[in-house]
């Protein structure tokens, strides 16, 4: 049986650009643009056309997409014509295919954020899907404050939604503006909507504000809308938009949905569903979250010892889909909860290929263990793990020695000041780095890799991106558990970790594993 088509609308370009601290130029537009597109969306709304001078900048070009270019902006306001209403103009002058209009269709912001009448407002909705008509374009009206209006006033919410659809809007899109509609009443009220509007030309837009954006646009589907609109990993002002990352995985993997529908997003796109939450994450220079369904670095990752061995014989006894097929990776996590079947796991992830009866699987669990409870956490240290295995093995070269580091923090002129000695010895050959930085520990990372002799073409590209510190039992000479993210210019990243009674200590700990750690991946020779 032929499934029903479901279109997916992208806002992360306007909607998205909410959000506390994400501020979009014209090239990190175009270029989440071309994620979207290769992603499959159906529908990407640029920004406000006329809003400001990035989002004219990218309406002034036709631009060349997949998916249907979207320009937004507000309804022509009430007394004036289309024709002599500046801003509609500029959303009819934009070089995009379609014009998603905001429409009030709660009666309350009728009066107070308009102050016009409930007809001279329909009026507005119907003129402006004319004028927008008339000037080529597809038409969506998004009717603001949807379900809170419809609760309010059902009769005039309604009246919104009839009149666009009878003016020729190809959507009506139905918003939780305040996003704290819940499922149930998300699924009876566009149940209701669907006696006036066919579902085939209704839309969802949920607000995350009850954390249920994901679960109300699921039952608006099941209650009959058919385009689904929704950010890039969620992100939106105040909590944010409908994850569209999320939405994409389960309409895409569960046989309720996928039995039913198909969306732009084939299987072969569906794989690239994690590089592009990643990538875009990097884009807004924050990381990824680590727990996010589907995409996330722990969505399929487990560290109790009798998951881990159910896991190695039968994955679906803890995986609700198979994490390669949207481009995730399973992770057998090694802890203080871990067994034999992580331990093996994980080496042979990282490409160790260690019998069962190995002697030296029972030493490094032993070690693994003990270290974790002096506070060491390699759950969250992939990177650190990695090395320890490869010592316990053998296989991890020597590459220099640190022969002593010292720091100073300084309070000169009102200013501080920090400074940072490291002595290596790489080879036959000393060296004495001084390095400045804002604290100690960025002055010793800077020293530390300021030259490492043969090696330091190797740590080039690398960088420091995060620094997170725990103090794990209280007091100001408290153990500190220290973990830092690394990356290079390939885009890889990795996670290490020290402990220490001492700050610094703990810090350089993790610093001398991430520089370790990337010699040994690229295959560096002594």
């Amino acid at each position: 049986m032929a499934r029903e088509r479901l279109y997916l609308f992208d806002t992360t370009l306007r909607d998205g650009q909410q959000t506390p601290g994400v501020d979009f130029s014209l090239d990190d537009k175009l270029l989440v643009m071309s994620m979207l597109d290769k992603l499959g969306i159906d529908y990407i709304e640029g920004g406000y056309a006329g809003g400001n001078p990035t989002d004219n900048a990218l309406f002034s070009a036709p631009r060349e997409t997949r998916a249907t270019f979207t320009a937004f902006g507000m309804t022509k306001r009430a007394g004036r014509s289309a024709a002599n209403d500046p801003g509609f103009q500029a959303i009819l002058q934009a070089k995009a295919k379609a014009a998603c209009f905001v429409a009030k269709s709660w009666d309350y912001h009728v009066r107070v954020a308009l102050g016009c009448s409930n007809e001279e407002n329909l009026d507005t909705i119907r003129e402006s899907v004319a004028a927008a008509k008339a000037a080529g374009k597809e038409v969506l009206v998004d009717c603001e404050h949807f379900f809170d209006g419809y609760k309010a006033n059902a009769d005039y919410a309604l009246s919104c939604a009839k009149t666009a659809y009878e003016a020729g809007a190809r959507w009506i899109v139905l918003c939780d503006t305040n996003g704290g509609t819940l499922p149930s009443e998300v699924a009876e009220i566009v149940r209701t909507v669907t006696k006036s509007v066919p579902g085939s030309h209704l839309g969802i837009h949920a607000h995350n504000d009850t954390e249920q954006a994901v679960a109300n646009s699921l039952a608006a589907v099941d209650a009959g809308v058919r385009q689904i609109q929704g950010t890039l990993n969620g992100i939106g002002e105040r909590c944010g938009n409908a994850n569209l990352i999320s939405l994409i995985g389960t309409l895409a993997t569960k046989p309720h949905y996928k039995s039913r529908f198909e969306t732009g997003v084939d299987a072969a796109r569906l794989k690239e569903l994690t590089a592009v939450a990643r990538s875009f994450d990097e884009l807004l220079n924050r990381s990824p979250n680590a727990q996010a369904p589907y995409v996330g670095k722990s969505a399929f990752a487990t560290k109790a010892g009798i998951h881990a061995s159910a896991l190695a014989k039968e994955p679906e006894t803890y995986e609700h889909v198979p994490p390669e097929t949207v481009g995730n990776r399973r992770r057998i996590l090694v802890s203080d909860q871990a067994g034999k079947s992580n331990l093996l796991a994980e080496l042979s992830r990282i490409g160790l290929d260690v019998a069962k009866n190995d002697t030296r699987l029972d030493a490094l669990l032993r070690d693994v263990k003990e270290r974790e409870t002096q506070g060491y956490a390699y759950d969250g240290a992939d990177a650190s793990f990695e090395l320890l295995a490869r010592r316990a093995l053998g296989t991890v070269p020597h590459y220099f020695d640190v022969l002593s580091f010292r720091t100073s923090v300084e309070r000169f002129n009102g200013e501080m000041h920090t400074e940072a000695v490291v002595k290596v010895k790489v080879g036959s050959k000393t060296y004495l780095n001084a390095g400045e930085g804002n604290g100690p520990v960025n002055a010793l990372d800077v020293a530390l890799r300021k030259d490492l002799g043969k090696f330091q073409k190797f740590i080039a590209d690398m960088e420091l991106v995060d620094f997170k510190v725990r103090i794990l039992n209280g007091g100001t000479g408290a153990t500190t558990r220290v973990l830092i993210e690394s990356r290079d210019g390939k885009g890889n990243r990795w996670f290490t970790v020290g402990v220490s009674a001492n700050i610094v200590e703990a810090s350089f700990q993790a610093l001398l594993d991430a520089i370790v750690f990337k010699l040994q991946r690229e295959g560096v020779t002594p």
